[in-house]
């Protein structure tokens, strides 16, 4: 007896075949954790009192849509839902205890006289992001792009947030949060904020390098999209193979809740 098998639904079994090998093998994306990606997978445990969050730049020049850079971040930050999942993380962090620290980015006037700049160092200079008059006082703060995004307010400014020194590239170098952090005694950090290729990445290297074990919350960071680079995409890959553990806000909110009520 002869089988005859038609194309289509060869076909069909192959894409089912196909399908369920990719949901054996996944990268990981802005949403979803990898799966079985040919990379070692360390994982991260949430210690109360030992872990805490770490937002960079949550402030009106990147997420909101009248800051200055909104243009170039605006699609990776709607689809990554990154302003929401920050505050879901906030959220979180009020309702569980979980420490919360604020690595911000200010640019004074003195700032703007270095006398060699990198490539998006000469760009947020040139467009004043960030700006504030000086050091010692909050003049022209309020509802400019150095200011917090509104919503997030009651969540950094409640008295209990660490709000560290500015940093004035792009990592913790040049500023106290390692400092602030290991006083806390925190030695593990779940890190989101902006921008995902720039201040997040930044602060995940540096922080690593600083002996610290980091997470990164992939859908509570974006970065810029021009039309020769994504530097969303970018950072991503380097997130996965850099820190302990990549994933979503709503799978880390479940997992902070859970940690808490051990």
């Amino acid at each position: 007896m002869t089988i005859v098998v038609s194309a289509t639904v060869a076909i069909s079994v192959y894409a089912g075949a196909a399908t369920a090998q990719a949901e054996k093998s996944r990268a990981a994306t802005a949403t979803l954790p990898p799966i079985n990606d040919g990379l070692p997978m360390p994982g991260f445990d949430i210690v109360p009192g030992e872990t805490a969050i770490v937002v960079t730049d949550p402030q009106n020049d990147f997420l909101s849509p009248q800051g200055v850079t909104w243009g170039v971040v605006g699609q990776s930050i709607t689809e990554n839902r990154t302003v929401q999942n920050i505050e879901a993380l906030f959220k979180a962090s009020g309702e569980t205890g979980m420490p919360l620290f604020i690595s911000p980015h200010y640019y004074y006037e003195h700032d703007h006289r270095w006398e060699f700049e990198g490539t998006l160092e000469t760009l947020m200079h040139s467009i004043g992001m960030f700006d504030r008059p000086n050091a010692l006082d909050l003049e022209g703060f309020e509802g400019s792009g150095a200011d917090w995004l509104e919503q997030y307010k009651p969540y950094i400014e409640n008295g209990k947030t660490v709000v560290t020194s500015p940093h004035k590239v792009y990592g913790p170098d040049s500023n106290d949060l390692a400092l602030q952090l290991r006083k806390a005694g925190i030695s593990k950090v779940i890190l989101a904020g902006m921008s995902s290729n720039l201040c997040t990445e930044s602060h995940m290297r540096g922080l690593i390098e600083q002996g610290f074990e980091v997470m990164v919350v992939t859908d509570a960071t974006a970065g810029a999209i021009t039309e020769h680079y994504n530097g969303y995409e970018a950072s991503l890959t380097n997130f996965r193979m850099i820190a302990s553990k990549v994933d979503n806000t709503a799978n880390t909110v479940k997992a902070i809740k859970a940690a808490y009520r051990r």
